[in-house]
């Protein structure tokens, strides 16, 4: 009895050190906020949800949320659907492992291919821990046009509201892999300091 008294004092104080020295340590499982403020924010959403497969949408858990991860599709002028229905066509053609969990087109419009509690392939060894955009573009430089610009930001401020995120935790593919993406926002580093200002602006319009 009083062995297992130790016991679990000492697996106490262990635990409480753990979560003030090295809080990652902890298992920490997937969880989001749901109230007014969250549904209020919440931009149009068309969800086409790819079908699970080892290829784009292979159904592994993440974790807790820790960042937001933005990609350009690196393909000129294609939509927002043609390229959730290229993740899609991965399951016949095998090609290669990669998906995202969300796409903005050149017309602002927002398409869900993989739900944000499933790991997409697009961030490396951030995939477990992150939200994935890509974002579409009409031309070889890469910058977002308005109607897109406008959507990404909208889309980041709510998921920033919905895991309890803050503008800083907003990251480029490039900060993950060294990896020119999204291009314009990688060749232009004033214009991503932007974009994170011009989340915050949009994260203190929805208080």
């Amino acid at each position: 009895m009083r062995l297992g008294l130790i016991l679990l004092l000492v697996l106490m104080v262990v635990t409480a050190g753990v979560k003030i020295f090295k809080p990652q340590w902890l298992p920490i499982g997937y969880s989001e906020i749901d109230n007014a403020q969250v549904d209020a924010s919440k931009p149009d959403i068309d969800v086409e949800l790819l079908t699970p497969n080892p290829y784009s949408r292979p159904g592994i858990k993440t974790g807790k949320i820790r960042g937001i991860v933005v990609h350009y599709t690196a393909n000129p002028g294609a939509t927002a659907i043609s390229n959730r229905n290229y993740f899609e066509g991965l399951k016949d053609s095998h090609i290669t492992k990669t998906s995202s969990n969300f796409i903005v087109g050149l017309d602002g419009e927002i398409i869900q291919c993989v739900p944000t509690w499933e790991v997409a392939y697009a961030s490396n060894d951030r995939n477990k821990d992150t939200v994935s955009i890509e974002c579409c573009h009409p031309d070889s430089t890469g910058e977002f046009n308005k109607a897109t610009y406008r959507s990404v930001i909208q889309l980041c401020a709510w998921l920033c509201l919905k895991f309890n995120l803050s503008p800083e935790t907003i990251i480029r593919h490039y900060d993950v892999t060294g990896k020119n993406c999204p291009k314009y926002y990688v060749e232009h580093p004033d214009e991503w300091k932007q974009f994170r200002k011009d989340v915050k602006k949009a994260l203190e319009n929805s208080k």
